[in-house]
């Protein structure tokens, strides 16, 4: 891993408590992983917060004008071309930073990464990937696409499962990720048109390492590295595992007892519970990446408080340490001229 000090810009008008959740969580980062943070948005709204704290490292102030909010739809991009998240994605684009964080309208984020930023050749939709933990302690699976495509075509999941593989070999550290394709059932006579003829083009690529369907009740059992699914099931699928984990912490914290037992036995089990909130809090893995554009950008939840956004930055950082932006682009074109002499191959065949 080729480690650089990043400049990041984030979105600072982005979600529920921006901004002053969101310059907390960049400070925090600016103090503890190696990257410059260019917080963009309304410069004013921005001092403001950050007065709030009694130290603040050297962020920068990029200012913009006004932003897309969460009731607007993506249209209002081009009414707005100085809101935060389009002058983030600009700062991109004019190599004046190497990543994106937006806990803002995530249609937005994704519209305007698209339109700014371009999508990488041979990348026919964007797809965004989240890490979800698994039963295996210190093991998680990336699942893609979870909101960006509610309809797709088996090309584009072939495209998803090339390039969750790279972030699970690259970023996540898995020497020989195992791929998955949601489904209703583990034979590949199972499922819809979509499923069916996404197991035949998934296990005829041998760039994919495809070991079959997955189950629901496979997605957060360790089995799998990378499962990719259209956006529809993926994001129903991110929600309930957000609610999941919100209700068993729930459920801990009013089972404990009251009074001095309560304060006793919260002592004993914190370094546990502790380890059970890093697993099982969204918030604890910041955000998701959106895949196949020509940049890093990490989309929060619109929720987001300063833990999640300074773990957004670590994602984002990460990324660009290792390269997956170059990898996603090199393995593309790889797989581009694999696919064309193979065409080029049945077309000589058939016509001989």
């Amino acid at each position: 891993m080729a480690v650089t000090r990043a400049r990041i810009a984030v979105d600072a008008m982005g979600g529920d408590h921006a901004p002053g959740q969101i310059v907390a969580g960049a400070i925090r980062a600016s103090e503890e992983l190696d990257a410059e943070i260019l917080l963009v948005g309304d410069r004013q709204q921005i001092q403001d917060a950050l007065q709030h704290h009694a130290h603040t490292p050297n962020l920068e102030i990029v200012e913009a004008d006004g932003a897309i909010a969460m009731h607007e739809g993506v249209t209002e991009l081009r009414r707005k071309p100085q809101a935060s998240i389009n002058v983030a994605m600009d700062l991109v684009k004019q190599n004046r930073a190497d990543a994106v964080v937006s806990a803002g309208h995530s249609g937005a984020a994704m519209a305007s990464a698209t339109l700014r930023l371009g999508r990488i050749r041979g990348i026919d939709r964007p797809a965004i990937g989240a890490v979800f933990p698994t039963l295996l302690a210190g093991k998680s699976v990336i699942i893609l696409d979870v909101g960006a495509n509610v309809d797709c075509r088996p090309k584009y999941l072939e495209q998803f499962a090339l390039m969750g593989t790279i972030y699970s070999q690259y970023v996540m550290g898995v020497e020989e990720p195992k791929v998955g394709l949601l489904n209703i059932g583990e034979e590949s006579s199972k499922g819809n048109d979509l499923a069916l003829r996404t197991y035949e083009i998934l296990e005829a690529n041998k760039q994919i390492p495809f070991i079959g369907n997955a189950e629901g009740r496979d997605v957060l059992s360790g089995r799998f590295d990378v499962i990719v699914c259209d956006g529809f099931v993926g994001n129903v699928l991110l929600k309930f595992a957000e609610a999941v984990g919100e209700i068993l912490l729930q459920i801990i914290r009013e089972e404990l007892p009251q009074g001095w037992r309560g304060q006793v036995g919260s002592a004993i089990l914190k370094p546990n519970l502790k380890k059970l909130k890093q697993r099982v809090d969204h918030a604890e893995h910041g955000g998701a990446l959106l895949f196949g554009v020509e940049g890093v950008c990490i989309i929060s939840h619109g929720s987001s408080q300063a833990p999640s956004i300074f773990n957004a930055i670590r994602l984002a950082k990460e990324a660009i340490d290792n390269q997956v932006i170059e990898r996603i682009r090199a393995n593309n074109a790889a797989n581009q001229e694999i696919t064309s002499v193979s065409d080029a191959t049945a077309n000589s065949q058939s016509g001989s």
